[in-house]
């Protein structure tokens, strides 16, 4: 058998390497080895752990989604608590996930001052944002740590995805903003942001946010 060590392991800006038949205690030390300041994120289900490393431009997607989230939260004032890209893991589920973006909205109470998550007493994130493919890995390990909500932007487009019995499925409006056209007005911002730039596309939005409330 031949072993690695992870400093010896490669992943080039917009590319994934798969491993399979990795345990917990692997999944485990691997986390411990990379740290929490690194830019790879890791996917892990049943065994399968994903590492794949972001392109600059999915940071940015993903910076300027969060603030739209944030602002829209401010402004109509729900309370959240925002967890960013923290790992969520649970050894009995044998899955865990780190996403672009995670909030706590409806749970937020019992999250405030949280450092450290435990999925085994503490409840997943309301809301989690997964910027450019998702793979079957991160999509069965988000359904297995029963995230309720899962936004994915890839490609200009923005899918809303919730947990009903288990699995995902599609829908055109999100619980959390229930009475906002969420999927057309996110990405007609996130396109204004690219033509204006970040800081005027996040002024017009929180505008719009409350021309609508």
């Amino acid at each position: 058998m031949v072993t690695l060590q992870l400093r010896q392991l490669s992943v080039p800006p917009g590319h994934r390497v798969i491993l399979h038949n990795v345990s917990w205690q692997e999944f485990e030390a691997i986390l411990e080895e990379l740290g929490d300041h690194r830019a790879a994120r890791l996917a892990y289900s049943q065994g399968t752990l994903e590492m794949r490393m972001p392109l600059p431009k999915h940071e940015v997607a993903k910076v300027i989604i969060g603030d739209l989230v944030k602002i829209l939260l401010e402004e109509l004032e729900i309370d959240c608590e925002s967890f960013g890209s923290t790992t969520f893991k649970r050894e009995d589920m044998a899955s865990g996930v780190e996403p672009d973006d995670s909030f706590y909205i409806q749970n937020h109470a019992q999250m405030i001052g949280k450092e450290r998550i435990d999925l085994t007493v503490d409840p997943p994130p309301d809301l989690v944002i997964e910027v450019d493919v998702t793979s079957k890995t991160q999509l069965e390990a988000y359904e297995a740590l029963r995230v309720p909500e899962l936004w994915l932007y890839e490609d200009g487009k923005l899918q809303i995805n919730l947990l009903r019995n288990g699995k995902y499925i599609q829908s055109d409006n999100s619980p959390n903003f229930p009475n906002l056209p969420i999927v057309e007005t996110i990405l007609r911002f996130i396109e204004q942001s690219r033509t204006v730039g970040r800081s005027p596309a996040l002024r017009a939005f929180r505008k719009w946010v409350r021309e609508q409330i």
